[in-house]
């Protein structure tokens, strides 16, 4: 049985009145039954991958003291949570080491409970240094990209 077959079946299944069949074709066999919840039957549920995240903008506060190895200027985490360094994976980073970037520019993102937090810049700087890698988890305060400021 093709996998359309199958998926004509399942559509079938759901428009009929009944909660099981069982079908036997040669070596295929297929079994289907909706579970009833109180006085209806629900239809199969076919589960659809998670939505992706809307990101939400976060300006970073920079005046938060940095540990004493951190680098003069430098743009901190403002949250707890695992930091990445592109939108998606495989993607290109926001920002590499040399480049110049303006207030407001997202430099990386913190996914907290879930949640795709995009981090700005507070100021004009050139970025470098990169103080935390991809997937990494980071605290608050912690320093992610050594700057300076333009």
């Amino acid at each position: 049985m093709k996998k359309e077959d199958i998926k004509e079946l399942i559509e079938f299944f759901n428009d009929m009145d009944m909660n099981r069949i069982k079908i036997k074709s040669g070596d295929f066999e297929v079994e289907l039954e909706k579970f009833a919840d109180c006085c209806e039957l629900p239809k199969p549920v076919i589960q659809a991958p998670a939505p992706t995240p809307t990101p939400v903008n976060v300006v970073v506060n920079s005046e938060v003291k940095a540990p004493a190895n951190s680098p003069k200027d430098s743009i901190k985490s403002p949250m707890v949570g695992t930091f990445y360094a592109a939108p998606s994976p495989g993607a290109a980073p926001f920002v590499k080491v040399g480049q110049r970037v303006r207030k407001g520019d997202v430099v990386g993102i913190i996914e907290a409970m879930k949640i795709m937090n995009e981090i700005e810049a507070e100021f004009d700087c050139q970025i470098t240094e990169l103080l935390v890698s991809d997937g990494q988890p980071v605290e608050f305060g912690l320093p992610l990209f050594g700057v300076e400021k333009i």
